[in-house]
């Protein structure tokens, strides 16, 4: 049940999409005589074809009913493509299709742990629903300890200095993280656990505050990050974000490097640094009392 006052998640995402939307780009004059970023709430319910007053009671909240018609109307008007048009429609049906459920302990499977443990040039981590990381192997620790589970990427990539270090693209990188922990967490705004990460970033960090109103979605599951590690140095790395079938909502993190490039060439040096530094921890005598 949304408290009274709040709108819901729909008319938020509404309001917040429709001011992102240039006039000229719908073929409105700037007049240069506005006083709201974006379209005016008329001017969307002029383009999606419905009326005035009925657009204004969807923003408002007073009306969480809009048929599909409607629904794809605005999505048009509002220029979302085709990953935002699909959030619009988990928001308006999902107070009637989704329950309140209990979150049950996310656990990563015996064989996933195995299978990740067996890449020794591929870093790679398991995050759940809300990237909280659940398990990683040796290499993804040694290439950021904040691959390592209990942490949430989501809170380092904002609040951990050493990890704004680490990434040589920071900006490109967080711009890219709040659309997709939008994505993989769904309509699920109220979820316990997005409510406490959200709220303490936004608290936290003004940079995340800007990113998550501008509530963006884009599930982007493969691309570069570009880092510079204080052991071996630069490293462009690819990435794939795989979503691991019968776990609800986990998903595997690898990294790669092209083969026989520098990266590659330092993804050795790094996990040759780490089987040192673990043989030299296994071998050292143990001081008993």
């Amino acid at each position: 049940m949304t408290a009274v006052g709040d709108p819901g998640p729909l008319a938020q995402y509404l309001r917040a999409r429709r001011e992102l939307v240039q006039p000229v780009a719908v073929g409105i004059p700037d007049t240069g005589n506005r006083r709201v970023p974006g379209l005016r709430r008329e001017e969307v319910a002029f383009l999606a074809g419905v009326s005035s007053d009925y657009y204004v009671r969807l923003e408002q909240g007073r009306d969480r009913h809009p048929s599909e018609q409607v629904l794809r109307s605005i999505a048009h008007a509002l220029q979302l493509d085709e990953e935002a048009t699909a959030y619009l429609f988990q928001l308006a049906t999902s107070h009637r299709a989704r329950r309140k459920r209990a979150r049950r302990p996310e656990k990563v499977s015996d064989g996933i742990r195995a299978l990740i443990d067996t890449w020794p040039l591929t870093p790679a981590y398991v995050h759940g629903t809300y990237m909280d990381v659940l398990a990683a192997n040796r290499l993804a620790v040694a290439l950021s300890p904040f691959n390592a589970p209990g942490h949430n990427s989501v809170l380092a990539a904002f609040l951990e200095p050493e990890l704004r270090a680490l990434h040589t693209d920071w900006e490109e990188m967080t711009a890219r993280v709040v659309p997709y922990l939008r994505s993989v967490a769904g309509p699920d705004v109220d979820d316990p656990r997005l409510v406490e990460i959200v709220g303490e970033l936004s608290v936290r960090s003004e940079r995340f505050r800007k990113l998550w109103a501008r509530q963006d979605v884009k599930h982007k599951a493969t691309g570069t990050s570009l880092l510079r590690h204080p052991q071996v140095g630069p490293l462009e790395l690819g990435y794939e974000k795989l979503l691991i079938p019968g776990a609800e909502g986990q998903t595997l993190v690898a990294y790669h490097a092209v083969p026989g490039s520098d990266s590659e060439e330092r993804l050795r040096l790094l996990a040759s640094l780490d089987d040192t530094v673990r043989t030299r921890t296994d071998a050292a005598p143990r001081v008993t009392s």
